[in-house]
């Protein structure tokens, strides 16, 4: 079905529609979902209120830019709206409160790890962490739209950013050396 298609069909509320379009961005915002919540209940409850944004406000997109990405967009401001609800308090930092901490980029690849040792360890991150970390890292937003959408200082951003890379980065090399030593193990039994 094409997208112009589509989204007459949504204005018009067929349920046709609305399944086609569950069924073909659910994988994908499901995965957004998931980098935002401590749980797969969390992340199904930020998915499903998330569709119903959409289908509700379909008749708001405006043509511009592309569909897929006004229903991200959606997608991920139900689920800062989720944190704002249920964890805004917790784990929040100012600059002042804490030291930028310097990590050492490039120390660690991404192909070291797999999808799910990548999205375990960062769905473990403080949830004010995660949270600008997913925005910033893997949505891309500027320091200063993340500030913006969450209320809080740009500096608070990226100080968050900063603590968030050094958690991960600590969490992925003991992953790390886990695999080398259950290797050492390994060969050291067959010896």
């Amino acid at each position: 079905m094409e997208e112009k298609e589509l989204i007459k069909r949504l204005l018009r509320k067929e349920r046709a529609a609305q399944k086609y379009l569950f069924e073909k961005y659910s994988a994908l915002f499901y995965g957004i979902c998931l980098r935002y919540s401590y749980s797969n209940d969390e992340a199904d409850d930020i998915m499903q209120e998330g569709f119903l944004k959409i289908m509700y406000n379909v008749k708001k997109y405006s043509g511009k830019g592309s569909f897929e990405g006004w229903m991200k967009r959606i997608i991920i401001n139900n689920a800062i709206n989720y944190y704002h609800k249920n964890y805004k308090y917790r784990h929040h930092f100012d600059v002042d409160e804490i030291r930028e901490t310097k990590t050492e980029d490039n120390l660690l690849q991404e192909s070291d790890f797999t999808y799910k040792e990548l999205l375990t360890v960062i769905k473990e991150l403080p949830p004010g962490y995660k949270q600008i970390f997913n925005l910033y890292a893997i949505e891309g937003f500027k320091h200063k739209e993340i500030a913006e959408m969450l209320k809080i200082s740009e500096n608070t951003s990226k100080s968050q950013y900063h603590r968030a890379k050094k958690i991960l980065q600590d969490k992925l090399e003991k992953i790390l050396e886990q695999r080398k030593k259950a290797l050492k193990n390994a060969q050291n039994s067959n010896n």
